[in-house]
């Protein structure tokens, strides 16, 4: 088929002659410039109009501000501008396939966000009276019914604020339990997969650390776990399925082998999406488990704002959970605030974050127990269609088949020239997030992949023709198209030791 020869040349290279210009503006098209907002604001001047202050006494206790606020004052255009042209140098789960493994980064229904948004959720307030919170007190409860039902365990904490505060919070009830019985133990156990959080809050609790090896096929070593476990030992925080995308298989028996020591059971949750509807940790011995909302039932990531990590509990912890907790009564609902001699205490001033718990019962409710069953199932299903897809052109790190995420290593890049980072950054240029780098860390540069349920085959089939594409590129020798990736980006490749050593986080008109 010809193309229009009339006026002005459509010729397939009309599109790319004379391009190499800088542009008057700074822009590049719909590629827009945008300096910093204090670049573009005066200080001396301000987007609304305010009275003048006429003459008050200060009563902050001599705390008043010494120096001038240093704030940009734009209209309210030029602030809509420029947030909204930054956002569209970000990527996000609504452009596209977002492969970051270990981090289940599906889509986030619109459903869940009407419903966060009624009246009685979305205005809700923790210091209103429990006399007009009791539809949200109902909601939290029905919320802790199925997190326990999916689970199989008798209790649950909503309040910690996200996966790490919910590790927190379960390492706390175990340490209460642990002085309760007048049982003082040091230790902590992880394996060498374990999320970095795991050892992290292990030490922020007081606890030394001791790391447990994996086998040759990715699982924990059931014997170097059984080794390492005396009266010392107060937890194991194991991840199942762990983070190279492996069901522990033996996890009945680690359990029983850490319940013979007298030491408790944390399961990090972070990876439950894979098994929500199919196994339930009580039944596999766990003690305690925190979820990601965000993560298993949908709830946003990051700028969504704050985060929810409720934590299930065994009946060994049950008396240990923190306060608030909600409870039936004769006349509905209440909240238990005062804690006794076995809890844990308060973790949190208030009572958690409403927004997620819509959300997330938003999600249980539209799902139902199928939907959710359906729901783990394809996300296993997908990331095994990757894993088959592209074993022939990536090197697998482990042999069989995967749950949630698939797990490679760079192997394939031998001798190319190219490092598993200069293959993320190319997949910039592809127009995909690039996936979880060199974690976890017992395989070497290690590329995770996590596609989840909400990819359809068309989008996977996409994906695994770009990956496929930048292996045959990095295999063919050109490494020019990796070494400087990404080229297409607002910005291209950053000094990033630089900027984690010496980042710039302060403005100053003088830099």
């Amino acid at each position: 088929m010809s193309m229009n020869n009339q006026g002005r040349p459509t010729s397939a290279g009309a599109a790319t002659e004379n391009t190499d210009f800088e542009s008057f503006s700074g822009h590049k098209g719909l590629r827009l410039a945008e300096p910093l907002i204090f670049e573009l604001g005066s200080t001396e001047t301000t987007g609304v109009d305010v009275p003048e202050v006429g003459e008050f006494e200060m009563a902050i206790g001599g705390l008043e501000r010494t120096s001038e606020i240093g704030c940009p004052g734009l209209p309210e255009p030029d602030a809509v501008r420029h947030y909204t042209r930054l956002s569209r140098r970000n990527y996000g789960i609504d452009m596209g396939v977002f492969p970051l493994g270990s981090c289940t980064m599906k889509h986030n229904p619109r459903l869940n966000e009407k419903m966060a948004r009624l009246p009685g959720f979305g205005d809700i307030h923790p210091l209103q009276p429990k006399s007009t919170v009791k539809g949200a007190m109902q909601l939290m409860d029905e919320l802790s019914h199925w997190l326990c039902t999916l689970t199989g365990m008798p209790a649950v904490a909503l309040s910690p604020k996200a996966g790490a505060h919910g590790e927190l919070c379960g390492v706390m009830a175990i340490r209460s339990a642990l002085e309760a019985r007048g049982d003082a133990r040091e230790v902590i156990l992880c394996p060498e997969s374990a999320h970095g959080t795991n050892p992290a809050t292990a030490a922020f609790c007081g606890y030394k650390v001791k790391a447990i090896p994996a086998k040759d096929n990715g699982r924990v070593d059931l014997e170097a776990l059984k080794e390492a476990l005396d009266d010392t030992v107060a937890a194991v925080m194991l991840t199942n399925p762990n983070t190279c995308g492996l069901f522990e298989n033996e996890i009945r028996d680690i359990a029983d082998a850490i319940h013979a020591a007298g030491a408790f059971f944390y399961c990090d949750g972070a990876n439950f999406n894979a098994i929500m509807g199919k196994a339930r940790p009580g039944d596999l011995g766990v003690d305690a488990m925190h979820f990601n909302l965000h993560k298993t039932f949908s709830t946003p990531h990051g700028g969504g704002g704050p985060g929810s990590g409720p934590v299930v509990f065994s009946d060994a912890l049950k008396a240990h959970v923190p306060v608030p907790f909600v409870v039936k009564t004769d006349d509905g609902f209440d909240l238990v605030e005062d804690a006794d001699d076995k809890s844990m205490g308060r973790l949190v001033a208030y009572h958690g974050q409403m927004g997620m718990y819509v959300r997330a019962l938003s999600y249980m409710l539209s799902h139902g127990s199928d939907g959710i069953r359906q729901a783990a199932e394809d996300a296993v299903l997908n990331a095994n269609y990757v894993l088959a897809s592209l074993g022939d052109v990536m090197t697998a790190s482990f042999d069989g088949p995967c749950m949630h995420e698939a797990l490679f290593d760079d192997r394939f890049l031998k001798d190319t020239g190219v490092t598993t980072l200069d293959f993320a950054k190319a997949m910039i240029d592809e127009g995909y997030h690039p996936m979880t780098m060199y974690f976890p860390l017992v395989v070497h540069g290690a590329m995770l992949i996590e596609p989840t349920e909400s990819e359809s085959k068309y989008n996977m089939d996409q994906f695994i023709t770009s990956m496929r594409g930048l292996a045959g590129e990095a295999k063919g020798g050109n490494v020019d198209r990796f070494s400087g990736a990404p080229y297409h980006a607002p910005w291209g490749r950053l000094d990033e030791t630089q900027a984690a050593r010496k980042p710039v986080l302060r403005y100053s008109p003088e830099e």
